[in-house]
């Protein structure tokens, strides 16, 4: 099984171009490393590319700095080049996107977090994903918590 799943920044802009019929995107993302060694990268940068209905939503929505999920699989692209040396290279070819923050994360704005979208094969489109509001969220059989709590009923 070839499946690889990364939750990164993009480092540039999109470079997106027409090949015949379908349209290319191509864009890397930074993926921080969970365990960081002094002397060493904090993150690692991956070349992506997505096609299709995929490239328009990479097209349309994605900019430097935001926050990803990427589905795809890896594919190695070596070659010799004009010296002959031999050139190693990995891909990884997308096959779902979606948006691992919401707009107003990305713009600093935390107080209205809600909405968002999604772009995975099986859509060909971005779908709006739908998430309860808060209120929603909480269920009346909670009780609250005071603020001052010397002992909760759980526990040792």
């Amino acid at each position: 099984m070839n499946k690889v799943i990364l939750i990164g920044r993009l480092t540039r802009d999109p470079e997106v171009r027409a090949a015949g019929t379908t349209t290319v995107a191509k864009f890397s993302i930074a993926v921080d490393r969970r365990f960081k060694r002094e002397g060493e990268p904090e993150a690692d940068f991956f070349n992506c590319t997505a096609f299709g209905k995929q490239a328009d939503f990479v097209e349309r929505y994605l900019r430097r700095g935001i926050k990803m999920v990427v589905v795809g699989r890896i594919q190695n692209d070596n070659y010799t080049n004009r010296e002959g040396q031999k050139v190693y290279s990995v891909q990884v070819m997308v096959d779902e996107l979606e948006f691992a923050e919401s707009k107003n994360a990305q713009s600093g704005d935390y107080s209205q977090q809600t909405g968002g979208f999604q772009a995975g094969s099986d859509f060909g489109a971005a779908q709006p994903i739908s998430r309860p509001q808060p209120s929603q969220a909480v269920a009346d059989d909670f009780m609250s918590i005071p603020d001052s709590v010397d002992e909760l009923p759980f526990g040792n």
